[in-house]
């Protein structure tokens, strides 16, 4: 059972929420998305948050140290997030106080062709999808998978969101490898939610390496970076344990996730890598710059956004190149991989069928998991 409705005066915004949930992460998916339905409603977003009370009557259930409960949470909000208190409560349940500023007038001002509301909009493929029905969906498959699995939770590195799972094909003794990381505009979501999309290539007989990374802002995007680049160098150090080909290294990423591939690919750390498939990326960032979610992760600062874009890095060399896109994708997202591919002296992004998030399912069978493979086993 879920309620929400929004209180307003003169002095204060509330929208008040309540579910009757018992699993608490289920609680709280259903509070914050109905909160986030209010803010819309207010022509609000997450950005406009000034604080929020959580009330329980088992308040450590819904702890942010918790990282169920921190993954949640950042599904809805990202990493936008205000002073919370957590509190004993009378009632079943969870309900959530959530206070919000007024939004303000936009600039008058376009970038790249689009006023700063149309931009927003651009940048925003969450608006494509369902996205506490979607994942729920991917929690569910992914948890499905990986209980059919081992070689879970690999430490590459000694923080703790520095691990892989590792997916080994079934009867391969040196199996070339596919590193897939996952997306999320660097702040949200989870290796545990795309495990699901491992099958096509294990079938294929490659094995396939997912690493979390630290979700933005608490870390850095050049943070983030660098862990990719120390996944990267683990499975080679460690390819003889694991029973992989460390010449045949491949990387892919997904949106957020093929921003960090592309970087790297940049990176003079990073070992040799043989092909790489860029999924719907983020390769020039000062556009995200004058979003909220931009001015977030520090992108304001152009000359920090021009350090961190792929778009302006010299052509990887060595490795062989193939871009993605959803059919349904706005047309910002679109131009992001075809001005790369164009940089880059690649082949036209491959159109998928799908949207932003459900262009992943090729991965398992259909046109994008054939460019997968043609690319990682042409010479």
């Amino acid at each position: 059972m879920r309620n929400w409705c929004i209180a307003m005066s003169a002095s204060e915004n509330e929208i008040v929420a309540r579910s009757l949930a018992a699993d608490p992460v289920e609680a709280l998916r259903d509070t914050l998305s109905d909160i986030l339905v209010g803010l819309v409603a207010a022509g609000c977003g997450p950005h406009h948050l000034t604080g929020m009370a959580w009330e329980s009557s088992n308040p450590a259930a819904f702890h942010l140290s918790r990282y169920t409960v921190e993954l949640a949470y950042r599904e809805v909000f990202a990493g936008f997030r205000p002073p919370i208190r957590l509190r004993p409560g009378t009632e079943a349940g969870l309900t959530v106080r959530a206070r919000f500023a007024p939004p303000q007038p936009l600039p008058d001002i376009e970038v790249d062709g689009y006023p700063l509301r149309e931009l927003g909009r651009q940048y925003s493929p969450r608006l494509q999808a369902d996205m506490t029905a979607l994942f729920r969906q991917w929690s569910r498959e992914g948890a499905a998978f990986r209980a059919g699995h081992t070689g879970l939770d690999l430490a590459y590195g000694p923080g703790r969101f520095e691990t892989l799972d590792l997916y080994r094909p079934a009867g391969v003794r040196r199996a070339p490898i596919f590193v897939f990381i996952h997306g999320g505009y660097w702040q949200a979501s989870d290796k545990l939610q795309h495990a699901q999309f491992s099958q096509g290539l294990l079938d294929a007989g490659f094995a396939v390496a997912q690493p979390n990374y630290g979700l933005a802002p608490d870390t850095p995007l050049e943070a983030s970076i660098g862990q990719t680049v120390a996944a990267l160098n683990f499975l080679v150090r460690e390819a003889d344990e694991l029973g992989l080909d460390p010449a045949e290294l491949h990387i892919s990423g997904h949106s957020a996730g093929g921003h960090l591939a592309a970087m790297a690919l940049c990176d003079p750390a990073s070992p040799s890598v043989a092909s790489a498939l860029l999924l719907s990326g983020l390769y020039d960032l000062k556009p995200l710059g004058h979003l909220p979610i931009g001015r977030l992760l520090g992108l304001d600062d152009v000359e920090r956004a021009t350090r961190l874009s792929p778009l302006g890095r010299p052509q990887p060399t060595g490795t062989r190149l193939a871009f993605a896109v959803g059919e349904g994708e706005s047309e910002a997202f679109k131009r992001q991989s075809a001005t790369l591919a164009t940089a880059w002296q690649a082949p036209a992004p491959l159109i998928c069928p799908g949207h932003h998030f459900s262009m992943l399912d090729g991965l398992n069978g259909g046109a994008l998991l054939d460019l997968s493979l043609r690319t990682m086993k042409s010479r």
